[in-house]
């Protein structure tokens, strides 16, 4: 039996902002009204802002969450091909 999966990439990165406005809430909120996926985690401070969020699209949270500060230990993994036991 195969497995679906709706939301193919697990996306993970860090936000940081030098201005120290980032607000975990409204990120979430944003990435809720604008994004589709699901499994989302947003968790920090003002300064710094993990992210978890599986999507079809990662490289739309990857432009927003880039707007709202520097963004790096970038994680994008196909969990379709994790799943078929293809790794790299």
């Amino acid at each position: 039996m195969e497995q679906t999966i709706e939301f193919r990439y697990d996306t993970q990165l860090l936000i940081e902002s030098e201005n120290e406005d980032l607000d975990e809430d409204e990120i979430k909120d944003y990435i809720t009204e604008h994004f589709v996926g699901d499994s989302l985690v947003a968790a920090g401070d003002e300064e710094l802002v993990k992210i978890h969020f599986h999507t079809n699209e990662p490289w739309k949270i990857l432009e927003y969450c880039r707007s709202l500060g520097e963004i790096y230990d970038i994680v994008v993994e196909d969990m379709d091909r994790q799943a078929r036991g293809l790794h790299g």
